[in-house]
Formats: structure tokens, C-alpha cells, sequence
């Protein structure tokens, strides 16, 4: 598995075209894979703004991606366009007891099954104190457990957004889509569902950017 970062020039024209729609974005990033890649992994992404004048593109895959079109499309010239790294040694290195600051994007859901049966539909959640329930049900299952802040488990909703877009161009059905930013500090408690979670992605919506959790030693 690989991890990389791209920064994105927001002065351009083209980059605020390109990252104004998930769907757009979600189709360039596939571009830089050759055909099938899915078959060997998922290949995950998630967009950051950590600052106004910022855009930090981030890729989990099981494969390097090659940049190039996006670089031009999107990328700043007077700097190295993108940094890859080989993900496996870190994710071998996690291990029970670890604390990690985190970030994830994600697509707080719940799923309502219809009265009759069916296929259940998926229900936003809009709330902070239901997204952040969302996450902390979902902790134990994706091998880590919330560390305990002073006012309880260090976890916070940073970024909270609504986007509308076309699926499939202008004249596709329109897809709304909610997101929520969570940062916080995790515990590991189990590192091969932990290392799962990473490349695998947390909740729905991966396609559009969601699910990629990337760790950072604690300051």
C-alpha cells in the first residue's frame, strides 16, 4: 500500500473546477491508476484545506499513482508536485497501546429499513452530537478505543459541510452528500483492524472522498 500527498494550487481556475465536485475529483484520481487497480485494494482520497490559501490531497492505494495530469491540471509549478511513500512499514508498526492524533473525513449515516423490508436507506446525520456518536460506536470495530481529554473522549467535529453535485455530469441525477471532519487522539487496541480501517476506509461514501483516516504522532 501507498500513501501520498499533492498539494493543489486553489488560485487556479482549473483546480477550483476540478475539486468543486466529488465526482469530478473522485474520476481524476482514478486516472492515475492503470485499469483494474481496484482489484488489488481500494484506492481512497480525502481533500484538506488546513488553511485558506491550501489544498492537500491525500491517497491511500495498493498501487504509486502517477500524477502528472493532475499536476498540470492542478498543481502548483514552482514546487515538487507530490510525495508518495511506501504505506506497509507503518502499518506493520502499529501496535496495541499506541496513541495517535487522527483525521478523518467521513459520511455519518444511519441506515432505516422501509417497513415491509427492503433495502434500508441511508439517513444523514446532522447533528454534532449524533456524528460524534456515529464515530465513537464504530471505535472498537476499527481496533481503537477514544483517549480520555478532560471533559471527556478527545474527539471533536472540526469541518461540517453539505455538497451538491451532479453524478455522472450535468445531466446526472443530483447527489447531496454530508460530511463531517473529526480529529481527535485514538488508543490502539487492535493494530490489524486499526491497519484495515486505514486502507480500507470508515463508513459510506468512499468513493466521494470519505473514510481515509491518516495518523500523526502526538505533539
Amino acid at each position: 500500500m501507498y500513501l501520498t500527498q499533492m498539494a493543489l494550487n486553489p488560485y487556479r481556475r482549473s483546480t477550483r473546477d476540478l475539486v468543486q465536485s466529488p465526482q469530478r475529483l473522485h474520476a481524476a484520481v482514478l486516472s492515475a491508476f492503470p485499469p483494474g487497480t481496484s482489484r488489488s485494494g481500494r484506492v481512497l482520497w480525502r481533500l484538506d484545506q488546513p488553511e485558506r490559501h491550501r489544498l492537500d490531497l491525500f491517497i491511500v492505494s495498493p498501487l504509486a499513482p502517477s500524477l502528472e495530469a493532475m499536476a498540470d491540471q492542478a498543481g502548483w509549478p514552482s514546487q515538487p508536485e507530490w510525495r508518495t511513500a511506501d504505506y506497509s512499514p507503518f502499518l506493520r508498526s502499529l501496535g496495541t497501546g499506541q496513541r495517535w492524533l487522527f483525521r478523518l473525513r467521513a459520511n455519518p449515516v444511519r441506515s432505516v429499513r422501509p417497513q415491509g423490508g427492503g433495502r434500508g436507506q441511508r439517513i444523514p446525520l446532522r447533528r454534532v452530537e449524533e456524528q460524534l456518536d456515529w464515530l465513537t460506536q464504530r471505535a472498537a470495530a476499527l481496533g481503537f478505543e477514544l483517549a480520555e481529554g478532560e471533559f471527556g473522549p478527545n474527539l471533536r467535529v472540526t469541518e461540517r459541510r453539505t455538497e451538491r453535485f451532479h453524478r455522472g455530469g450535468a445531466a446526472g441525477r443530483v447527489v447531496t452528500l454530508g460530511t463531517a471532519v473529526f480529529e481527535g487522539i485514538l488508543e490502539v487496541t487492535d493494530a490489524d483492524r486499526l491497519a484495515l480501517a486505514l486502507t480500507r476506509g470508515v463508513g459510506p461514501a468512499k468513493g466521494y472522498g470519505c473514510g481515509l483516516a491518516t495518523l500523526a504522532r502526538p505533539q
